[in-house]
C-alpha cells in the first residue's frame, strides 16, 4: 500500500492532481483508513493507463467512462479496444506534427548557418531544392508538405 505521498512521488505527479482524480472517479474502490488514501498497486496500474490516456489527448471526463468500463467487465472488451485504436491514431498525428516541427528546425539551422557564411540569405533563400544538400531537402520537404501539396493540387486545377 502506498500513501498519496509515495504516490505523487513515484509518478511525479502533484497531490492535488492524485486528490483530483480521486474526486473524478477514477479510482473506484480506493481504500481509505482514518480519512486517510491507501493506494494499492491496483490503482497504480490504473494510475499509468490514466497517464497513457492523458497524454494521448484524452480529457478526463472521456477517462472516467473508460475506467467505468473496465469496472463493466468483459461486455466492454471491443469499446475499451476501439478507444486505444483511435488514441494511437491521435498519437501517430502528433507524432507526425512533431516530426515536422522538427525538420523545420533543422532545415532552418541549415539555412542560417548558410546565411551566416555567405553573410547575405540572398543565396539559400534562391535555393531550389534540388540544389540542397539531400538530408536538407528531406527535412525541407517534410516541413512544408503542406505547402507544396496545396501547390501541386494548384498546378493539377
Amino acid at each position: 500500500m502506498y500513501t498519496i505521498g509515495q504516490m505523487s512521488e513515484m509518478f511525479q505527479i502533484p497531490i492535488s492532481t492524485l486528490r483530483y482524480y480521486d474526486k473524478e472517479g477514477l479510482f473506484p474502490g480506493l481504500e481509505r483508513a482514518g480519512g486517510i488514501r491507501k493506494f494499492s498497486e491496483k490503482e497504480a496500474e490504473a494510475l499509468r493507463v490514466i497517464e497513457c490516456l492523458k497524454r494521448s489527448g484524452l480529457e478526463i471526463r472521456e477517462i472516467k467512462t473508460f475506467m467505468e468500463w473496465c469496472a463493466e467487465g468483459a461486455g466492454t472488451y471491443a469499446r475499451r479496444r476501439d478507444l486505444f485504436v483511435r488514441q494511437e491514431h491521435a498519437v501517430k498525428e502528433e507524432m507526425h506534427e512533431l516530426e515536422k516541427t522538427l525538420a523545420m528546425i533543422r532545415y532552418k539551422q541549415w539555412y542560417y548557418e548558410q546565411a551566416m557564411k555567405d553573410g547575405t540569405e540572398e543565396r539559400v533563400r534562391q535555393m531550389p531544392t534540388e540544389e540542397m544538400p539531400e538530408e536538407i531537402r528531406a527535412f525541407y520537404e517534410l516541413a512544408f508538405e503542406d505547402r507544396m501539396t496545396r501547390e501541386e493540387q494548384a498546378k493539377g486545377a
